[in-house]
């Protein structure tokens, strides 16, 4: 079993930063890819950036690439997403994921449903 808890979110104008953190416990988080989907109200939970866990391999949604950054720490066992310049349409409920499955490819890693573990999610609102 893993526990994912998020923490980071809040309230941010337009073009600030925020940096979320995912804390895992439980089984080896190294082995584990990683992943952040969100989900804004009255919409589907959509995939925004996952770390492969051998290699670092990272993916990104294209309306965050260049913007979000996801990075892992396995000293810590967490996992980070880096939020810069951002914008109202950013506004939602950002969930952390472990992935126990192994590919190759990261496309994988975009699919919630490869997705063992998910955290309770942490709030983002980007006032304009």
């Amino acid at each position: 079993q893993v526990q994912l808890v998020e923490s980071g979110g809040g309230l941010v104008q337009a073009g600030g930063s925020l940096r979320l953190s995912c804390a895992a416990s439980g089984r080896t988080f190294s082995s584990y890819a990683m992943g952040w989907f969100r989900q804004a109200p009255g919409k589907e939970r959509e995939f925004v950036a996952a770390i492969s866990g051998i290699g670092g391999i990272t993916a990104y949604v294209g309306s965050v690439k260049g913007r979000f950054t996801i990075s892992g720490d396995n000293a810590n066992n967490t996992v980070y997403l880096q939020m810069n310049s951002l914008k109202p349409e950013d506004t939602a409920v950002y969930y952390c994921a472990a992935s126990g499955k192994y590919y190759s490819s990261i496309y994988y890693y975009t699919q919630k449903s490869e997705y063992n573990y998910w955290g309770q999610g942490t709030q983002v609102t980007v006032s304009s």
